[in-house]
C-alpha cells in the first residue's frame, strides 16, 4: 500500500529545491565576467573620439574623401556603404572611385551601370575580387540604382607585376594603348616618403626597389584617374586599401602632384582590441581613424 507525504511536507520539500535551484543560478552568474563590448570606435587625427554623424559633417567638407580600409573588414565596408548613402543625398553630384577596378575595365563597368548589360555578364567578364559579392557588391548596385558614375581608377594588375618583376621603364614599352590605362609617364616616385620606405623594410629587401615602385604606380594611377573623372562641383568618394592614402602619402600625394588644391579627407582602418580606447601610435595617420574590434567578424 501507497503511504503518501503529508502537503505540508511536499510543499516544505518544493521550496527547498526551489531555493537550491535559485541560489545555483546566483553561483552561476557570479563566475561569468559582465562587460560592455564594441564594434568599432571613431576618432579624429587628434585621437578625439568623434560619432559618425561627425565623420559625415567632415566628408561634406571635403572635396575627396579617401576612405582607406582593410579589405576583410565588415565594418570598414558596412561604413563606406552607409557613407555613399548619406553623401548620395547632397546638392553636390558624388562620383565612387575604387581600387577594386583597374581602368582597363571602366568600359565594361559603364557599360553595366547605364543597363547596356546584364549582371551575370557583368560579373562573368569583370575581374571581380574574391569578396566582391560582400563587400563591394552593395556599393556598385547602390551606384546603379542611383545613377552614380563610378571610376575603375586602379592600374592593370599586369603593369604593376611588370614594374615589380622588370622595373618601372618596362612601361615605356606599353603600346599607347595599354598606356592610357596607366598614370602619365614618367611617373615620378619619391622612394624617402615612409610609406614606401616601411614596404622595402617590411619585404627585408625583396624585390628591392621595384616593388615600392609597383605600389607607387598604383598610387600614382589611382590618383590621376580620380582627377581625370572628377567634374567641377563634384565630389568624391575613394575606397582603397589604407596602405595607399595614410599619413597622407599615396594617392594623398599625387592628388597635390597633380596640382590638385581642394580639400581632401583621409580615413583610416586598424584592428584593436579595445577600440574604445585610442592607441596613441596613431595620431596623425589620418583625418578619421577607425578602430575595429580584432575579434570582429571578417568576410574573409
Amino acid at each position: 500500500m501507497r503511504i503518501s507525504q503529508p502537503l505540508p511536507q511536499l510543499l516544505f520539500i518544493s521550496f527547498m529545491m526551489f531555493l537550491t535551484a535559485c541560489s545555483s543560478q546566483r553561483e552561476l552568474a557570479d563566475t561569468v565576467e559582465l562587460r560592455d563590448i564594441q564594434a568599432y570606435e571613431l576618432y579624429s587625427a587628434e585621437g578625439d573620439k568623434i560619432s559618425y554623424s561627425d565623420m559625415v559633417r567632415m566628408a561634406v567638407e571635403s572635396d575627396i574623401i579617401l576612405f582607406g580600409e582593410l579589405h576583410n573588414s565588415a565594418i570598414a565596408h558596412w561604413l563606406q556603404h552607409e557613407l555613399t548613402r548619406d553623401l548620395a543625398t547632397s546638392r553636390r553630384s558624388l562620383l565612387i572611385g575604387m581600387e577594386m577596378f583597374e581602368q582597363d575595365q571602366q568600359r565594361l563597368l559603364d557599360s553595366y551601370l547605364s543597363g547596356e548589360i546584364d549582371t551575370n555578364q557583368f560579373e562573368e567578364e569583370a575581374r571581380l575580387w574574391n569578396n566582391y559579392a560582400t563587400d563591394y557588391k552593395p556599393i556598385i548596385e547602390f551606384a546603379k540604382n542611383e545613377g552614380i558614375p563610378v571610376v575603375a581608377s586602379n592600374i592593370p594588375r599586369r603593369f604593376a607585376s611588370m614594374v615589380y618583376h622588370e622595373g618601372i621603364g618596362i612601361l615605356d614599352d606599353l603600346s599607347d594603348e595599354a598606356k592610357e590605362s596607366i598614370a602619365p609617364l614618367p611617373v615620378e616616385i619619391d622612394l624617402e616618403l615612409p610609406g614606401y620606405q616601411n614596404i622595402m623594410e617590411m619585404a627585408h629587401g625583396h624585390g628591392g626597389e621595384n616593388l615600392p615602385k609597383s605600389q607607387a604606380v598604383k598610387d600614382a594611377t589611382m590618383g590621376w584617374f580620380i582627377l581625370q573623372h572628377m567634374e567641377d562641383g563634384s565630389r568624391v568618394l575613394h575606397l582603397n586599401g589604407s596602405y595607399h592614402s595614410d599619413n597622407y602619402e599615396g594617392i594623398y600625394w599625387y592628388l597635390r602632384h597633380y596640382g590638385f588644391e581642394g580639400n581632401i579627407m583621409t580615413i583610416t582602418t586598424v584592428e584593436r582590441d579595445n577600440p574604445g580606447a585610442f592607441d596613441a601610435d596613431l595620431e596623425g595617420r589620418a583625418d578619421v581613424i577607425l578602430q575595429v574590434n580584432s575579434r570582429m567578424t571578417r568576410t574573409y
